[in-house]
């Protein structure tokens, strides 16, 4: 099993950045691909952006495209996604996911995860 745990959430004005962490712990070296989601109230949740462990490749939804950054810290187990020029539509509670299998795409659907965080609020102020 993997656990992961994100942090780093809070308030924030439109044009501002944040950084929000995700801490994996647990059977991390079974992790292939790890990813951000969103969900805001009333909202599917959808993807944000996505990491494969290894080799570091990314993949972004469009509507976060130059203005957030994914990275991981392989050797701490960890996973960031910088936030910036952020906009009040961003606002919703953002969930880290890890993904144990191998398999050809970008890692862009809720199922292609099997470990999930409990999530972090993240709120854009107009």
């Amino acid at each position: 099993q993997v656990q992961l745990v994100e942090s780093g959430g809070g308030l924030v004005q439109a044009g501002g950045s944040l950084r929000v962490s995700c801490a994996a712990s647990g059977r991390t070296f079974s992790i292939y691909f790890m990813g951000w989601f969103r969900q805001a109230p009333g909202k599917e949740r959808e993807f944000v952006a996505s990491i494969n462990w290894s080799s570091g490749s990314t993949y972004y939804a469009d509507s976060v495209k130059g203005r957030f950054t994914i990275s991981r810290d392989n050797a701490n187990n960890m996973v960031f996604l910088q936030m910036n020029s952020l906009k009040p539509e961003d606002t919703a509670v953002y969930y880290c996911a890890g993904s144990r299998r191998y398999f050809s795409g970008r890692y862009q659907h809720t199922a292609d995860y099997d470990y999930w965080g409990q999530g972090t609020q993240v709120t854009v102020s107009s």
